[in-house]
């Protein structure tokens, strides 16, 4: 435990002393222990264990810690219990350099938080609509962590108010300087009340860091750490350059080929993970997500059914993760390449456990090749260019495993009357044997040839990842209408179409809507068609056919925290009488936003349109409103 020397000394957080600690030596209230115990915490990292007693103490503080010592915990911890969960202000404030961290960050925060009732922590950056962000602090968040450029913007918009500020970090604030957002930082800071706490926290202290403390801190105590160089035997470490829009494919391809009895996915934050695993499991695949914010209890099931066998795939964020030790896993995948090269190793650490070999492949952006070359460096190992699996290797690895099978099938015995139909038919068709026997072995690993929706289809996952689509600024998905007339093309009209009660001004998402149907109604991605999303509503068709208790539990099943309510879709006109009846007394102007984002090529009413086009010599389209 560090002293709180008034000198300002350099206190070595990695001393000897600090590995004997347990978490409940460091003095945490009782709600926040729990929670970190609950994550699979059980000693402080040293870090932790020299800043958080001199952070409760009420002591400002410099860390000089890399990413991936559990920093976050190191200052979010103290902020927590620092702050009163019964007063509506913002008490505490994270700045962090980009929009990445600042997700991760907060996602952390709530996880510490999860037994705090009334506490809100809220995520502002560039890059996303400012509505949305305004809203959440305006509902009286506790915890702010954000970008410094948006923070500022909030605060001159008078969206965001400091005055109840008793808390401020600076994370990775030689990074922030690096970046341009020194003038920033001190605007920021200037908002601020003269008293409060702050914690800076820094991979190096340059002179210009050094000025900062200097300036915004008031004798503070100075930690430091040794940088973390850790590496993974047992480990086959892999990476693929695969661009945004094809992850998922990619994703779909590299399971189907593994031999690993069990894989995790990796995602940086946790909407990102909610809609891999929502695609996963809408191919098919014994799936599972877990973020921060899933509770203790549905967490411990989830890895007891990943521990079992009866899950196979698990998708998460690094929070979530921690503490995971399930010897079943084989293969570990990074969809996004980790924010911070340490992040890396504790990721792929998952795999290769008890003595076991692992394979750990990362997917890298073309442009993301830097922070590969950073974790080669940190794990002083050259990781392997791979190529990831083509549908033909997903056909030939199911034939391989297939006829892997066949002697102890032939061993097991009871084939008289399969050899009794393949005679008949083969002297009913005249067809060669070996011919037969390649078609059912192509149909056993579920290819239906060209141009079925099978193998050479598996790129087509319900995620917008999958379709061609791309992101704007604002977060939206745009699609081309070249992407759309080849899904309508690969899937047609078919089955009934049904309306459910959330839309884009819902922030609903194709994935979203898609899982909670699958899941709710026990059905298949095979038994869902178009999807078309409007403003208010979406319309999806399902081919099967749902129970009654089926539809009951599709319709209580909520979206964007709202429930979907389905009901058979009435056509045009039944929608407008709908929706006249629901706006009586108010006024309704149309609005590109009426127009639906689909996802099958034409609109519910069977008439064409033309979608969101990204290529800016066309003509453009009046912009949606923030939501």
């Amino acid at each position: 435990m560090p002293s709180n020397d008034a000198s300002g000394s350099v206190l070595p957080a990695d001393h000897a002393d600090h590995t004997e600690l347990d978490l409940i030596d460091l003095g945490l209230p009782e709600p926040l222990l729990r929670a970190v115990l609950d994550l699979g915490f059980t000693r402080p990292t040293p870090i932790q264990a020299a800043a958080i007693p001199a952070l409760l103490a009420g002591r400002d503080i410099t860390g000089v810690a890399q990413t991936g010592t559990g920093k976050t915990a190191a200052f979010g911890l103290p902020m927590l219990a620092a702050v009163d969960p019964d007063l509506g202000q913002v008490q505490g404030l994270v700045l962090t350099p980009t929009r990445e961290l600042a997700m991760q960050v907060a996602e952390a925060i709530e996880s510490f938080a999860k037994h705090i009732k009334n506490l809100s922590v809220v995520a502002v950056y560039g890059g996303a609509p400012f509505l949305p962000q305004q809203r959440a602090l305006a509902r009286g968040a506790q915890i702010v962590v954000g970008t410094p450029g948006r923070v500022i913007d909030h605060l001159e918009r008078h969206t965001l108010r400091m005055d109840a500020v008793n808390f401020l970090v600076l994370d990775e604030a030689d990074e922030m300087l690096r970046m341009g957002f020194a003038e920033d930082v001190d605007k920021v800071f200037s908002f601020a009340p003269e008293r409060r706490q702050v914690a800076l926290f820094s991979a190096t202290m340059p002179p210009a860091i050094v000025r900062v403390a200097n300036e915004h801190l008031k004798n503070p105590v100075q930690i430091a750490t040794s940088r973390q160089s850790s590496t993974v035997t047992g480990v086959r470490q892999t990476f693929a350059v695969v661009p945004f829009r094809h992850k998922i494919g990619a994703l779909t391809r590299v399971l189907a080929t593994s031999d690993a009895d069990a894989a995790i996915v990796f995602c940086r934050t946790r909407g990102a993970a909610e809609e891999v695993g929502t695609a996963l499991i809408a191919k098919g695949l014994s799936a599972a997500t877990i973020s921060g914010d899933v509770a203790q209890k549905d967490r411990e099931k989830i890895v007891e059914r990943l521990r079992g066998g009866a899950l196979n795939v698990l998708v998460a964020t690094d929070v979530a993760a921690r503490g995971l030790d399930v010897e079943r896993v084989g293969l570990v995948v990074n969809f996004d390449v980790p924010g911070e090269p340490e992040a890396y190793v504790h990721r792929i650490g998952r795999t290769g456990r008890a003595g076991r070999t692992g394979v750990a492949m990362t997917f890298v952006t073309p442009n993301e090749q830097g922070r590969l070359r950073a974790i080669e460096r940190l794990t002083r190992q050259k990781i392997e260019e791979s190529t990831v699996p083509s549908p033909l290797d997903v056909s030939a690895h199911g034939v391989g495993r297939l006829l892997g099978q066949a002697g102890d099938r032939q061993q097991a015995g009871r084939l008289d009357m399969y050899r009794t139909a393949v005679a008949t038919y083969l002297a009913e068709s005249g067809m060669d044997g070996a011919e037969l026997a390649a078609i059912l072995a192509s149909l056993a690993v579920g290819d239906g040839g060209p141009g079925s929706v099978s193998t050479e289809e598996i790129d087509e996952a319900p995620s917008q990842a999958a379709r061609g689509a791309s992101r704007g600024d604002d977060g939206r998905i745009s699609f081309t209408s070249e992407e759309r007339a080849r899904t309508a093309a690969r899937r047609p009209s078919t089955g009934t179409r049904y309306r459910v009660a959330v839309g884009h001004t819902h922030g609903a998402r194709p994935e979203a809507i898609v899982g909670a149907i699958t899941g709710e109604g026990g059905l298949t991605g095979k038994d869902l068609g178009k999807i078309d999303i409007f403003a208010s509503f979406s319309l999806i068709e399902i081919s099967a056919e749902l129970s009654p208790e089926a539809f009951r539990r599709i319709g209580a099943a909520r979206v964007g925290g709202r429930p979907l309510r389905i009901s058979v879709d009435e056509g045009p006109r039944g929608r407008s009488a709908a929706h006249a009846t629901a706006h009586a007394g108010t006024h309704h102007r149309a609005h590109p936003t009426d127009r639906p984002e689909s996802h099958g090529g034409a609109r519910a009413d069977g008439h064409r349109y033309e979608g969101q086009r990204s290529d800016a010599t066309r003509p453009r389209r009046a912009a949606r409103p923030s939501v």
